[in-house]
């Protein structure tokens, strides 16, 4: 029997003992940075926009000169002129008067906002304007979009294309990011391969899922391969991985059996603070400390070293890159009755239904394609026998 932890403990204790990790930053181009982790604060030093602009294309008035406009009393304004895309509105509106203008352009001082050309008719000089407008209206404000001295992006944040354009409005160009953390995958297993595989084999999944998902979160991984479930080779290729890696994960080699070394050698090379964790799939987690380096031993079916990953791993790298805490990415409700053993916290694949419920994926800890077909995934507490149709649960992104 394993001595457990609730997952909350394994969380606190990974944390703990990575909390003195400090991985180095450097300096990158803004077109070098999707994927990769921010190492500071980004606090702007100017209003995006600079000034105020016209969201339509129309006319800029006083909202005021408009109130009460219709199609049977329209108001009537003098067009003073036209302020063109890119040019400075060096003037002052006056009352009784509008200038026409495009999406984009800057409002002249004196004008509170835009009316659609749609709204207007012409006549010469004389701009008929057949809709009201209130303050503010057709109209994006200096600094709407970030103000000066607002935190635009914060320590710990994953670069995609949205950040990118953020930066890009601010116009920085350079700035710094963590470098990645070298993380190494062993999978170990007799009936591992990377070849066809023969009766009572399976070709290498774990390999491949791992290091993608630690590419998604912002690290370098490496592939160390395949090793035997013989001790001397296991306890060999963890020696080699701990010196060039950061950190070190061993899939297969942790459920209880006469296979299972893993927790011994991590001891016997340095200290293994646990083996075993209160949830489903991945009960069987190891996570120790050689040479200062975390190490975790993962389970070797593809489901469950996902979760792992997921729901364990994916904390320590959370903590030493600054990053904020996982948000649920919704609620749902859901569509049927879903049972639980109580005292373990149990992790569910789902995807909607025509009516937009939640349905479970049902599958075993050896099955990979769930994880293509799902959602997302949702939890089921460790105090609670299961959910009941109807139920609302907080969805998770895969």
């Amino acid at each position: 029997m394993l001595n457990v932890l609730s997952r909350e403990e394994a969380v606190s204790l990974i944390k703990e003992k990575t909390a003195q990790l400090k991985y180095k930053t450097e300096k990158l181009n803004i077109r070098d940075c999707v994927g990769r982790v921010l190492a500071e604060d980004i606090v702007s030093v100017e209003n995006v926009p600079s000034f105020n602009r016209s969201t339509v294309d129309g006319y800029a008035v006083c909202a005021a000169d408009t109130f009460g406009a219709g199609d049977s009393v329209p108001s009537q304004l003098e067009i003073t002129g036209e302020i063109l895309m890119g040019e400075s509105a060096d003037f002052r509106l006056k009352r009784g008067q509008c200038v026409k203008i495009s999406t984009g352009g800057m409002m002249p001082a004196g004008a509170d906002a835009a009316v659609m050309v749609e709204h207007t008719d012409c006549d010469g000089s004389l701009c008929l304007i057949y809709k009201s407008v209130a303050p503010g209206e057709n109209v994006t404000l200096k600094g709407d979009d970030i103000c000066e001295g607002e935190t635009a992006l914060k320590t710990g944040c994953i670069i995609s294309s949205p950040q990118t354009g953020v930066l890009a409005a601010l116009g920085i160009n350079e700035l710094n990011f963590f470098k990645r953390p070298l993380v190494t995958v062993i999978s170990t297993g007799d009936e591992i391969v990377n070849g066809k595989p023969q009766p009572g084999q399976i070709r290498d999944i774990n390999s491949y899922l791992l290091c993608a998902a630690l590419n998604e979160y912002g690290c370098n991984a490496f592939d160390y391969g395949s090793v035997p479930d013989i001790r001397e080779s296991v306890e060999k290729a963890i020696k080699e991985c701990v010196v060039k890696s950061d950190a070190v994960i061993i899939s297969g080699g942790s459920s209880a059996g006469s296979r299972d070394m893993t927790v011994d050698i991590i001891n016997s090379l340095g200290k293994a603070y646990f083996h075993g964790i209160a949830m489903k799939p991945g009960k069987p987690t190891i996570f120790g400390m050689i040479e200062g380096k975390p190490v975790f031993g993962l389970p070797g079916h593809p489901l469950a070293a996902y979760f792992v990953f997921r729901l364990i791993v994916t904390e320590y790298i959370r903590s030493v890159l600054k990053m904020s805490p996982e948000k649920p990415a919704g609620i749902g409700i859901l569509s049927e009755n879903i049972p639980s053993n109580h005292g373990r916290e149990e992790f569910i694949c789902i995807k909607k239904g025509e009516n937009g419920r939640l349905i479970p994926v049902h599958t075993k800890s050896g099955i990979i394609s769930v994880l293509s077909v799902s959602e997302g995934f949702i939890k089921i507490p460790r105090d609670k026998e299961g959910l009941a149709a109807g139920e609302t649960a907080e969805v998770y992104k895969l």
